[in-house]
């Protein structure tokens, strides 16, 4: 969790850079996220953002599906409310959003869980959910209109939240949690590990691709990951950089 807060402000800045340059036709081109334009994927952006600051405040999140599987239909319902918003207006109120959380949260006490969907995190738990979210959604945004989006260190915190919510991903698709070790080569070359190395089942290759597959932007199979040991290829099935 070193430097999450840091590493959130500085991918929000990294997304800032693609936003304010799009063209009003690039705000209206379909996105890679199903069903939605550039604009939705911001407005989704922005709208979650507003939650965070709403939990930071104290106030229960009205974000809260009855059952998990209701979070994208609850997604889809709040952005079709208000998508007519300008792209300008849009970018103005995901900026006042993206720029109070990042310090907001690591001010907030640690120890101190924080309202989120149908649960609640810890503050840095929350702030690595938010990473791995804008991350995800600004591969949807730059893939379709062709804009580079570098890999960078900040991976690591998406990684290990992939990782680290593991055994309830197993637990969600019906099947018992098993120990899962990942080494992982991070964009500059590093290794990045995770889990307890003498567990019988591996994961090894892409620090990027690993985030992808937990983003579900990426299928197991079309990866270049390799799974090792009786649970490893499951694991890759069941990945999700998400807590809920």
């Amino acid at each position: 969790m070193t430097d999450i807060f840091g590493d959130l402000a500085a991918e929000y800045r990294e997304l800032d850079a693609v936003l304010a340059a799009l063209t009003p036709a690039q705000w209206s081109h379909p996105s890679a996220a199903g069903g939605w334009t550039v604009l939705d994927v911001v407005l989704h952006l922005a709208q979650t953002e507003e939650l965070v600051l709403a939990s930071l405040a104290g106030h229960n999140a009205t974000f809260t599906p009855d059952r998990t599987d209701d979070v994208d239909s609850l997604a889809d319902a709040f952005v079709a409310a208000e998508r007519a918003i300008a792209p300008h207006d849009l970018l103005t109120r995901w900026r006042e959003a993206v720029t109070a959380t990042p310090a907001a949260l690591a001010a907030h006490p640690k120890d101190l869980r924080l309202s989120w969907v149908a649960g609640t995190l810890s503050p840095g738990a929350l702030a690595t959910t938010r990473l791995a979210e804008h991350w995800a959604h600004a591969y949807d945004i730059v893939t379709p209109l062709g804009i580079a989006y570098p890999a960078t260190g900040r991976l690591r915190h998406i990684a290990w939240l992939g990782h680290r919510t593991l055994p309830y991903a197993f637990t969600v698709a019906g099947l018992t949690p098993e120990p899962v070790f990942c080494r992982l080569i991070s964009p500059d070359g590093d290794i990045w590990r995770y889990g307890d190395p003498a567990a019988p089942s591996r994961i090894t290759g892409p620090a990027a691709e690993f985030c992808l597959v937990g983003a579900r932007r990426l299928a197991p199979a079309d990866s270049t990951l390799k799974a090792a040991g009786p649970h490893a290829a499951a694991a890759l099935g069941v990945l999700r950089n998400y807590a809920v």
